[in-house]
């Protein structure tokens, strides 16, 4: 059901430091850094994220992505948002960046968080909407 989720911290470098030596203890070490975000875990699938945006208030929003088998499954989890009155964060589309098969769609809940469906398995170009 949870594939990843995400945290927002206040000083990133603190938390890295933080989340490398307590994660470290458990077996899980940085899988992926990014910049403004760092993914732990192991086997190299980044479950837990840290990250850091500007302007992020004292009630940090988290960040938690649900498991899709497919693309269609992913749009139609935003489709379904985005009805009931939900923010569009990202439509559904491929996000290299992350991997070459990674297709999510982020959306805001009613109480502010940032919702994902995402599958791991798409290839662009054999579903005719990605």
């Amino acid at each position: 059901m949870i594939d990843h989720f995400g945290i927002n911290c206040a000083d990133l470098d603190a938390a890295k430091t933080f989340y490398d030596t307590v994660l470290g203890t458990l077996g899980y070490t940085r899988q992926m850094d990014v910049g403004v975000a760092v993914g732990y875990g192991g086997d190299g699938k980044p479950e837990f994220w840290i990250s850091r945006f500007e302007d992020m208030g004292p009630n940090r929003e988290v960040h938690v992505a649900f498991s899709a088998p497919d693309p269609a499954t992913v749009r139609a989890f935003h489709e379904a948002a985005v009805r009931l009155g939900a923010e569009s964060l990202h439509a559904p589309r491929m996000w290299p960046e992350y991997h070459a098969h990674y297709y999510g769609a982020f959306v805001r809940d009613p109480d502010g968080n940032n919702v994902e469906a995402v599958c791991h398995t798409a290839v662009e170009g054999t579903d005719p909407s990605l």
